[in-house]
């Protein structure tokens, strides 16, 4: 949850809304706007929409869709509909798809080793 509180902090900032401002508006001290912030406190969908709509964005503008995976949406006791997203991991596609592209260069590098040296064990003319 780390980019959306981000997010939510950059737009708040380039808003230049305090947030002293932002927490009055969702009818909060401003301690318990920072906790949000700060990933201290849960944010639940209904709240992300009240920020959005305070921040006059929409709340798309919070998440990285090409970055996100929802695992799921329950809470302590499984039952879903809470509307808290408990398990919202935000993945770093960047650094698997480096990881991917540097296998599949080691992939290629080792295939063209293995014909060298089977072009040394066997050569073409046999």
């Amino acid at each position: 949850m780390n980019h959306v509180a981000s997010n939510i902090k950059r737009i708040r900032e380039q808003k230049r809304y305090s947030q002293e401002y932002v927490a009055a508006k969702l009818d909060m001290t401003q301690a318990n706007y920072s906790r949000l912030e700060n990933q201290e406190s849960k944010l639940t969908i209904d709240r992300l929409q009240e920020i959005a709509d305070i921040l006059e964005t929409d709340i798309t503008a919070f998440f990285d869709s090409s970055k996100i995976t929802i695992q799921n949406q329950t809470n302590n006791d499984g039952a879903y509909g809470n509307g808290f997203v408990e398990n919202l991991y935000v993945d770093n596609k960047e650094t698997v798809n480096k990881l991917i592209q540097t296998l599949e260069n080691e992939n290629q590098h080792l295939k063209k080793e293995i014909e060298f040296r089977r072009s040394i064990i066997k050569p073409d003319n046999l």
